[in-house]
């Protein structure tokens, strides 16, 4: 009777806090930890328990990528995370060009539409949004760049070359030859250098001799939830935190085998008094190819699932910001939208 009870205290526990993978399907999906559908647990939301079991962990952090562990949350809140860093943070993007000259290949359509998408390495948050209606910008609101190269051929290339790269000179047109116009006293407020595209080595378009562009353009403050040029982010994703069981000893060849059935670093061969044996080293590289399935033997001795509220976050920022500036602004915005409703509440309430 003491054993049914403690197996079904570990079938509810595992219900609560694992998402299992099967070899034809995944179980326990959906959160079931709401009040009353338990008996015998509390599972009324209480903010104190809420902060003792919450966290983030910073696990890897470079200029341009973060990885970081969200510990305590509901699928709900992960994916408003993440929409937000999608969708929600604002950055300066080109917005509107004024072609003065394209003799290029390139139509001007399509070369503005390229123009729009280069990342912007200005902080959107000193710049305020455009009004609707404005045709024209201030300093700030706009930012203005100019681009005008012209192909000519270089007359010191050899006759019989046919490179492109030693016959003609500014045939290709890169980021690196747009050139920032300052409007009003944005001189004096951004130093040399700080305004300008992320990366100067984008290729924007070809050239022949006699072939120009010359073009102006505006930079506007958007989201990306108006277009995807304003994206902050090349990649915002998350995946639950791997959990592999062995649920009994493997030994052996099988041992070998099943490592090979996990990503690398994942499954770890030990030497023990002569006999090879498997433990898990690292669950948290998995991919979860699941290919231990395959195997006949090995399938019936482990169990994977993930851990329900362990979110694994990785963030790509496209330059425009670092990535721990962009996860700030984003709880920024989550913050704020909690706040409006909170407010709408209390109005519906007072009527």
């Amino acid at each position: 009777m003491v054993e049914l009870k403690m197996a079904a205290a570990q079938a509810v526990e595992e219900m609560r806090s694992r998402v299992v993978l099967g070899e034809f399907g995944v179980r326990n999906v959906h959160t079931t930890d709401f009040p009353g559908n338990y008996s015998g647990y509390d599972d009324a939301w209480d903010q104190d328990r809420f902060e003792k079991n919450f966290r983030v962990d910073v696990v890897h952090m470079d200029e341009n990528s973060l990885e970081f562990d969200m510990v305590g949350i509901d699928a709900a809140i992960a994916n408003a995370f993440r929409r937000i860093l999608l969708a929600e943070v604002p950055t300066m993007a080109v917005e509107k060009v004024l072609v003065y000259n394209n003799t290029s290949i390139v139509q001007d359509e399509i070369l503005a539409h390229r123009l729009g998408l280069i990342p912007i390495h200005a902080d959107p948050r000193l710049f305020e949004y455009r009004n609707l209606g404005d045709e024209e910008g201030t300093e700030i609101d706009t930012l203005q760049f100019r681009l005008q190269v012209r192909c000519t051929r270089n007359p010191s290339a050899a006759k019989d070359s046919s490179d492109p790269n030693e016959l003609y000179v500014n045939h290709k047109v890169y980021t690196r030859h747009m050139t920032w116009v300052p409007l009003g006293n944005q001189a004096d407020l951004f130093p040399e250098g700080t305004i300008r595209p992320v990366h100067d080595d984008i290729l924007i378009a070809q050239l022949r001799p006699g072939q120009e562009i010359d073009l102006l353009m505006q930079c506007v403050k958007g989201i990306g939830k108006d277009h995807a040029k304003f994206s902050p982010v090349a990649t915002a994703s998350y995946r639950l935190l791997p959990d592999i069981t062995l649920l009994e000893p493997v030994e052996g060849d099988a041992a070998e085998e099943l490592s090979r059935c996990f990503s690398p670093g994942v499954i770890e061969v030990q030497e023990i008094q002569g006999k090879k044996v498997a433990r898990v080293a690292n669950p948290r590289l998995d991919t979860f190819s699941r290919e231990v399935f395959r195997n006949d033997m090995l399938k019936k001795v482990v169990r994977l699932a993930r851990v329900r509220d362990h979110y694994i976050f990785s963030v790509e920022s496209t330059g425009v910001l670092p990535p721990d500036v962009l996860v700030s602004e984003a709880i920024k915005v989550l913050m704020g939208k909690c706040r409006r409703f909170l407010d709408e509440l209390d109005a519906v309430q007072m009527d």
